[in-house]
Formats: C-alpha cells, sequence, structure tokens
C-alpha cells in the first residue's frame, strides 16, 4: 500500500484517467447542451450583424373588392349644363356635355401594386450596441462552458477513484476471507487432533460469513461505482472500466503557498469570466439606453414598382425615395427610468462579482486545508497499518503454537481489517481532496 510523503500532496499523472476525462468532455451531455447554447448565441451574433445591411423586399399585392363605401360627386351635372351653355353661345362644339357623375367604389377593385422596397440604417445606436451586447453574451456562455468542463473533470475523476476504492474494498475483504478461510482449516485439523474443541470451526465458519456479506455489499458498490463512470462518459453503463495502479503511488507536489493558489484561482477561474463579460454586457445596455436618450436615428428607404387597376404595368411605373431621422424628445421619463434600470443591473453585476471572487477565495481556503488534513490522515492510517500487521503476525504465530485464544486471534485480524479499510480510504480521499483543490484553483489536468 502506498506511503504518502510531505505535506501536500498530487496524485501521478494517469493516462487512463486523461483519457476518460477527455472522453467525458466529447461525450457527457451536459457539456452539449451548453454547446447548443453558444451555437444558439451565435445566431443572435449574426442576427444582430444582419441588422448593419439594407434590406430589401419583393412586395407585390392584388386587391378585388365589392360593395361597402363610395364617393359619389355630381360633377357630371354640375358641369354639363355650363359646358353646353358655352357652345350655344359660341357656336361651336368645344366643350363636352357628357361628362358623368363620380361613383366610385372607394375600396380599390382589381387593383394592383408591385414594388421593390429597400431599407438602410445610416445610424442607429440599438443596432451597434445591440450587437455588442451579443458577443460579450457570448464570450459569457463559452466561459459557463469551461465551468462545466471544469466541474466535470473533477466529476469524473472522484467518480473513478471511488470505484478505484471500491476495487481497494473488495480485494482487502477478499484477503480477509482467505485468512478465515486458512484459520477453519487449521481449526478443523486441531478438532482432529483432538487440540481444539468443535467451536472453534463454527466461530471461524461465523466470521467468514460475515465477511461474505461485508463482501457482497462491496461488489455491488464496484458496480454502482463503475456504472456511474460510464455514465459521465456517456456509454454503455456496462462497459468495463481500465484500472491505473500508478493513481495509489502518491508523490509529495512542489511547495506553492495558499495566497499563490488564491491568485491563480481569481485569474483561472471561469465563473469570474462568465461574471466579467456579463458585467460588460450590462454596461453596454447603459450606453445604449444613454444614446437612445441623446442620440437621433437617421435612415434612408424608398420603393420603386408598379401601381394601378388591372395589371397592365402601362403608365404604372414609380418611384419613391425617403430619408428619416427619428428622436424621441419626451416620452413621459421613460427612458430616464430604463437609464437608471440600467445602471442598478451593472452594480447588481458587480456585486455578484466582487462576491464571487471572496467565494472562490473560501473554497480555495478550504479546499487547501481538506487536503493538508488528508494528507495527515492518510500518514496515521500507514502507520496504524504497520502496526496492526505486525501485531496480527505475532498473534497469528502464538496461535498456531497454542499460546493465544481464538478471540484474540479474531480481535487482531478485525483490527487488522479495519486498519487496511482507513488507509484505503485515507489514500483515496487525498486524491479526492487534490482533485477538488485543483478544481477550485481551476487546474486543468
Amino acid at each position: 500500500m502506498a506511503v504518502l510523503a510531505g505535506q501536500h500532496t498530487t496524485a501521478q499523472p494517469s493516462p487512463i484517467l486523461d483519457g476518460y476525462i477527455q472522453e467525458g468532455l466529447a461525450n457527457n451531455l451536459a457539456l452539449r447542451q451548453e454547446s447548443l447554447e453558444i451555437s444558439r448565441v451565435v445566431e443572435s451574433i449574426n442576427q444582430a450583424r444582419s441588422l448593419f445591411y439594407p434590406r430589401v423586399a419583393f412586395n407585390p399585392t392584388y386587391s378585388l373588392a365589392a360593395g361597402g363605401r363610395r364617393l359619389e360627386f355630381p360633377v357630371g351635372d354640375l358641369l354639363n349644363p355650363a359646358y353646353r351653355t358655352l357652345n350655344q353661345l359660341t357656336g361651336a362644339d368645344k366643350f363636352p356635355t357628357n361628362i358623368p357623375n363620380v361613383n366610385q367604389l372607394l375600396a380599390p377593385n382589381n387593383f394592383h401594386d408591385t414594388r421593390l422596397t429597400f431599407q438602410y440604417a445610416i445610424f442607429n445606436t440599438d443596432i451597434r450596441y445591440n450587437y455588442l451586447i451579443q458577443k460579450q453574451l457570448l464570450s459569457a456562455q463559452e466561459a459557463r462552458k469551461r465551468v462545466v468542463e471544469n466541474e466535470l473533470r473533477y466529476t469524473i475523476a472522484t467518480a473513478y477513484y471511488q470505484y478505484l476504492q471500491t476495487l481497494d474494498a473488495v480485494r482487502i475483504y477478499e484477503n480477509a476471507r482467505t485468512v478465515l478461510a486458512e484459520l477453519a482449516r487449521l481449526n478443523e485439523k486441531l478438532v482432529s487432533n483432538n487440540v481444539a474443541t468443535k467451536e472453534t470451526v463454527t466461530s471461524a465458519r461465523y466470521e467468514i460469513s460475515k465477511v461474505d456479506q461485508q463482501l457482497a455489499g462491496a461488489q455491488k458498490d464496484r458496480e454502482t461505482a463503475r456504472a456511474y463512470v460510464n455514465f459521465l462518459l456517456n456509454r454503455d453503463l456496462t462497459t468495463p472500466v481500465l484500472v491505473d495502479s500508478s493513481l495509489t503511488r502518491v508523490l509529495p507536489e512542489s511547495t506553492e503557498s495558499l495566497a499563490d493558489l488564491q491568485q491563480t484561482a481569481l485569474r483561472g477561474r471561469q465563473e469570474l469570466t462568465q461574471l466579467g463579460n456579463s458585467l460588460q454586457a450590462a454596461k453596454t445596455a447603459v450606453r445604449l439606453n444613454e444614446a437612445n436618450a441623446h442620440v437621433l436615428n437617421l435612415y434612408v428607404g424608398g420603393s420603386t414598382g408598379f401601381q394601378g387597376f388591372g395589371y397592365t404595368f402601362a403608365n404604372q411605373a414609380y418611384v419613391v425615395a425617403q430619408v428619416g431621422l427619428q428622436w424621441d424628445l419626451f416620452r413621459g421619463y421613460e427612458k430616464r427610468s430604463k437609464i437608471q434600470q440600467a445602471r442598478v443591473q451593472t452594480d447588481a453585476m458587480q456585486t455578484r462579482l466582487a462576491e464571487a471572487q471572496r467565494q472562490i477565495q473560501l473554497q480555495v481556503v478550504q479546499a487547501y486545508y481538506d487536503l493538508d488534513a488528508a494528507t495527515r490522515s492518510l500518514d496515521a492510517t500507514r502507520s496504524g497499518v504497520v502496526n496492526a500487521d505486525q501485531s496480527f503476525r505475532i498473534i497469528d504465530s502464538k496461535y498456531r503454537n497454542g499460546q493465544a485464544l481464538l478471540i484474540e486471534f479474531l480481535r487482531y485480524q478485525n483490527d487488522q481489517l479495519t486498519a487496511q479499510f482507513q488507509h484505503s480510504l485515507a489514500r483515496m480521499d487525498v486524491l479526492v481532496k487534490r482533485a477538488a483543490l485543483d478544481r477550485a484553483v481551476a487546474v486543468t489536468p
């Protein structure tokens, strides 16, 4: 069993575990969701960028109408008598006398408007700042994905360590059963030679049954731990998991102060990057609302096409050009309220960033001292295993020579089993605490 040297430790590099971590990063469903969310934000940026280009649309319409209001004007009744009189005075038919009265349906019937329109924003603060906000939100989303990746690395590593610990537990129980089976065979020989009584055999068999029960539980834990590792890797839950025995060798790490680890965490934690980009987006939103309150928008546009009754296109062509300004002079102090609201959001984001920095520093402190305590505990359990092994060898020799009782043998054997379990748990706890410190400092394996 591995011996820990030094106060602060780090696990040996493991190609197998690193491979599983990379497989998890490639296949994990939670990371796939984050990738899809990034793709969604990228499309939002493309949509915001499209507003910088002119918009051209083809809009043909054709109308049929019946009934409804009419425009009635007796133009014939008014002009025909006057023109008839003028013709009589001049002795010539210079003026028409058959002008009909106007009786026009207001809703256009058999009318078409076939046109091509375009619009282009020369200066629009909404378009400009919205594009910047979407880019900053994309950076925040990418940082969030890296946060999930960091958490997934820790989760896969701890799940793998737990699987190794269950293998260790099965091995310890199997070794204990071998020892007890040998004890039962020894007691049977002693009974057959009338050196011991029969209860020594039954007691040994009872101890074997207890170990069998514990072994069954350990085997169940092994299968459950393996299924969890495969779940994190998004593969079949019964897939075999390779064992890297090098992880049981723990070596001292280079000395690194707590203050240095905290500064590394503040530089590397993607939670801070995510909040920083969100803060920039909030500041951009303040500038957007301030620009809306003081800066006008300028655009140009126009349309060209054909308009008239019937699809003849003869003498129906037209062209319209437009230049427009938009400047809201007063909207009931709505814009001032929006500016203040955006500033409050910025202050809230700044506060969240400061709080996250302090929380990360606290996480590093906790992980640092958790690893320190786990390291000391491992050293103590190593000493316990050495002493328990020596004591058991002595009592085993005495029992074989008839100088110790069965109850003493079983007690020392149980002490040895307990010491081995404590050392196994302590060794894996060091690896888990090291992974927790790496997560807190944002160290990438």
